[in-house]
């Protein structure tokens, strides 16, 4: 199983991307790592950790900031994305991922792998935590604009998903919408519910807001517009209770006392609410296993994301993802086309 990683992107790259590498190969087995980027940056951040021989590095002499839009992004053809993508396409690699520019990510991932036949639309799928277990919340962030079929095509791909990696034997798929009746929301969500209705997923119907972390579905799809505002609203939520907590526990020495008490539960319900406990987020759709990384990514997400990209590439996700668009009737896969 060998993972490719882009070694420059991030927040703190080379830094944090080799840290996590070097974590992820202590910890799981069976695993090869090749790092792209500038590799005499590289070799120099390494110093004298020594990466044994599971540990490989690819030059690129190119990479794309965090600034820079996706466009410029693709005209850079030796960028640590566009050469670790490649890689991965052309069999030297099982999976991708980058904590760099999501948007340069995404592009040149649908550039290079292309799309899996019969997605019109990947879509990037993220993990929310849930009263019963965990929900896939998607599209968040690859697709402002979307038509209803677009939901249809991202409902499936969650499923998939959440069969493959969570083993939710037949996931409950939900719409976000403003009410739970049919007839609530836009025009593209009503639409939309219409068409899910028609599918042979276990469609449970309008979701709202509220009902995501009480864990009424298993796959929730939306807009990339109204799935990333909802993301990076619950990024805001753990500092929000931190910085809560920690004002309120040290009022008082009888506070300061409880929250030794606490402590335990108050840290397994911030390990919940952490991203970096997830890692990273599958960009579906696209012919490969591309993992995208937040920006701000620590080592410990960076290595639990080379963790997602093992169990998605044992699983055989994309195969399964290609199977799921083979079983759609001609007439289906045209209309979710555009």
């Amino acid at each position: 199983m060998r993972i490719v990683i882009d070694a420059m992107g991030g927040d703190s790259a080379p830094e944090v991307p080799i840290a996590g590498a070097l974590a992820a190969l202590q910890e799981f087995e069976g695993i090869e790592i090749v790092l792209v980027g500038d590799e005499p940056h590289v070799r120099r951040t390494l110093g004298t950790r020594d990466p044994g021989t599971r540990l490989a590095l690819h030059h690129a002499s190119e990479h794309v900031s965090m600034e820079e839009t996706p466009t410029l992004g693709l005209r850079k053809k030796d960028s640590s994305i566009s050469v670790g993508l490649r890689l991965l396409r052309d069999g030297g690699a099982d999976a991708f991922f980058s904590a760099g520019n999501t948007g340069a990510v995404m592009a040149q991932s649908i550039l290079t792998l292309g799309r899996i036949p019969g997605v019109s639309r990947p879509a990037i799928a993220t993990i929310f935590p849930t009263k019963r277990e965990l929900c896939i919340l998607m599209d968040v962030g690859a697709n402002v604009d979307c038509k209803p079929s677009h939901l249809v095509q991202f409902a499936k791909m969650g499923c998939v998903y959440a069969r493959d990696i969570f083993r939710v034997e037949r996931p409950r798929v939900g719409l976000l919408s403003n009410g739970e009746e049919a007839g609530k929301g836009n025009e593209q969500t009503r639409e939309a519910h219409a068409e899910l209705s028609a599918t042979e997923l276990n469609f449970v119907g309008n979701v709202e807001g509220r009902d995501i972390l009480n864990g009424a579905a298993d796959v929730i799809v939306t807009d990339g517009f109204i799935g990333n505002i909802l993301l990076k609203f619950s990024e805001s939520v753990l500092d929000f209770i931190n910085f809560g907590m920690k004002n309120e526990l040290a009022g008082s020495p009888l506070a300061r006392a409880g929250a030794l008490l606490l402590k335990p539960a108050l840290r397994r319900m911030r390990r919940r609410l952490d991203y970096a406990e997830y890692g990273g987020a599958p960009l579906l759709g696209v012919n490969g296993i591309s993992i995208i990384g937040h920006g701000r990514s620590s080592a410990k997400a960076v290595k639990n994301a080379i963790r997602a990209a093992k169990i998605s590439a044992e699983q055989d996700l994309n195969g399964d993802l290609m199977r799921e668009f083979e079983r759609l009737e001609p007439a289906r896969r045209g209309a979710g086309a555009g």
